[in-house]
């Protein structure tokens, strides 16, 4: 029959059985032959012998089976901290230590840091009380070889150094932690009161204890590593996703195969799309109407690896809406300079087209220079004197003329000669106040200041009478009309006026209605100007004094001169 009882117990009972024999030998009332208690006490020494063999190979087989748990435990998680943590605890358990510490390489700076300390309480051991033979440590980081003392005050190897005489450190084992016979740190177990507590067997233990764990460690690392970069790219990827969210420009990329592989907010907003529907298919296949203006400068750019800026096209978009877009395309290159594809910078300009053709419109009805002078965050209602000579142009006998001619045929015509005075006006930098129907204001010497504003006036008005003559010779003899014009010079109030929803930019003041009297009273093709006006340009022009006019409203005959022609 088979015995379920380990050998020790086995053991145990032949011991038992043998002492029993013994005592029952030397209990016997007769002699016993000479050779048999030699025998016994042979026996008994052979069975202790045995005993002892077997305790020792249990003993190493308990290590083994505890190195391979060990083995299982440290490599239980990739946690580098709690790898160091599993570690230390255990090394501190199976060599019965006092203190267990461990150091790592850094590998940036190559010097040993102290990672994790333990005690055998499985406590933290605080920075203050880092009471460890340097030397020690030193000699094994430096020839990688490990180190016993069973009793560190008597050890002729440590009888100079201070650190062992002053932290009265005795049993102390110390190993190193190498990776494919690279040192990565070292293992330091010492124990501060009682001498030969560490044994070779615990050093070659320890040893293969270090193998095991000194891989643990590295691994530990290379993940802590891996997570590090990889938080890093992510961190890097929600920044860049961040960056496209915000950008307002649209931003498309597509592989060498021309399929979109990104597409932004922005992008999505311009198109009107959603870039779970265009990633992963080629650019003519997302955006149709863009594919045929598009393609020629995406290959353009794949094979002259040149970027193509401010390409401006057209697009219809799904919902009918006419969008204008602006493109910067260029090549997509990796680190090492290699292409990866295109990407697609695009502006939305459909707005900005429309405010420009906006502002073009209402170049046309007010002069650019008062446009240039008015600043929108700082519009306020209000003026400021200046001295300025105003010119008001009026068509002669359009009244009539309107009579017998059809709405679109009369805007036609009065847009004609509008546009040649306006022409005339402009060429000499004034300022057109505004159409009245068929006449024209405008003035000189603001916004600009001009030294010369009398005499721009007046050749303003002689080149609105040239180009009148010009446009007869166009238009049929039932066309053909004259301005009268009337100019003075005087103080005006400038700036805004009107309310908060309807403003206007012009001129109030005398010297403008005085203006206005003499030009109501100026025949067609003549050009009269005050007084005050022909004073400073007398030399300049050739003008004959006419009769004062006598203008509604003013108290005294208004003095006029009409011009002839410039000298």
């Amino acid at each position: 029959m088979v015995s379920n009882n380990s050998p020790q117990e086995e053991l145990q009972k032949l011991l038992t059985l043998a002492n029993g024999i013994e005592t029952q030998i030397s209990a016997l009332p007769f002699t016993v032959p000479r050779g048999v208690p030699s025998g016994f006490f042979h026996l008994k020494r052979d069975l202790k012998a045995l005993e002892r063999s077997i305790d020792k190979l249990e003993a190493e087989r308990q290590d083994l089976l505890g190195l391979a748990d060990i083995g299982k435990v440290i490599n239980s998680s990739l946690k580098l901290d709690d790898v160091l943590r599993i570690v230390m605890d255990t090394l501190i358990r199976i060599t019965e230590a006092e203190r267990g510490f461990l150091m790592l390489r850094d590998q940036e700076t190559d010097e040993l840091t102290t990672r994790i300390a333990r005690n055998w309480e499985q406590e933290s051991i605080a920075s203050n009380e880092f009471a460890v033979s340097q030397t020690v440590i030193n000699r094994v980081a430096e020839q990688g070889e490990p180190i016993l003392t069973t009793n560190a005050q008597e050890d002729a190897r440590f009888d100079s150094q201070e650190s062992i005489i002053a932290y009265k450190l005795r049993s102390i084992l110390c190993v190193p932690l190498k990776v494919k016979d690279r040192l990565t740190g070292v293992i330091y177990a010492d124990n501060r009161i009682q001498t030969g507590l560490f044994t070779e067997s615990d050093l070659a233990l320890l040893l293969a204890f270090a193998n095991q764990a000194a891989v643990a460690i590295e691994n530990a690392r290379l993940f802590e590593s891996v997570q590090q970069t990889l938080a890093e790219v992510t961190e890097l990827k929600n920044l860049m996703d961040n960056v496209f969210a915000s950008i307002a420009s649209g931003v498309i990329t597509t592989n060498v195969q021309e399929q979109i592989t990104l597409c932004n907010k922005a992008t999505e907003n311009i198109l009107e799309i959603q870039s779970s529907d265009v990633v992963g298919s080629k650019v003519d296949d997302a955006f149709p109407s863009l594919g045929d203006k598009l393609l020629p400068a995406l290959n353009s750019v794949s094979e002259k690896n040149r970027s193509v800026i401010g390409m401006e096209i057209s697009a219809d978009l799904l919902s009918q809406k006419r969008v204008d877009l602006s493109l910067n395309i260029s090549p997509l290159k990796d680190a090492q300079e290699n292409t990866q594809g295109v990407a697609i910078v695009l502006d939305d300009l459909t707005e900005k087209k429309k405010l420009e053709a906006q502002r073009r419109l209402f170049e046309r009805m007010v002069s650019p220079a008062v446009i240039n002078q008015l600043d929108p965050d700082e519009l306020q209602l209000g003026g400021k004197r200046s001295n300025i000579t105003t010119l008001f142009a009026d068509i002669r006998g359009f009244t009539h003329f309107s009579e017998n001619l059809a709405p679109e045929d009369l805007v036609s015509v009065l847009n004609r000669y509008l546009a040649a005075a306006a022409d005339a006006i402009l060429l000499e930098e004034g300022t057109i106040d505004k159409f009245l129907g068929d006449a024209v204001m405008a003035w000189f010497n603001a916004p600009m200041l001009q030294v010369d504003h009398k005499l721009r006036a007046v050749r303003a008005a002689i080149g609105i009478r040239q180009t009148i003559s010009n446009l007869h010779k166009k238009l049929p003899q039932q066309y053909h009309l004259d301005f009268g014009v009337g100019i003075h010079t005087g103080d005006a109030v400038l700036g805004v006026i009107g309310t908060e929803k309807r403003i206007e930019y012009t001129a109030i003041g005398d010297s403008v209605n005085t203006a206005k009297r003499i030009q109501e009273n100026s025949a067609p093709n003549q050009i009269l100007i005050s007084a005050v006006t022909y004073a400073e340009i007398s030399s300049q022009v050739i003008a004959r004094p006419t009769a004062p006019i006598h203008a509604k409203g003013k108290s005294h005959p208004i003095e006029v001169y009409e011009v002839i022609s410039l000298r």
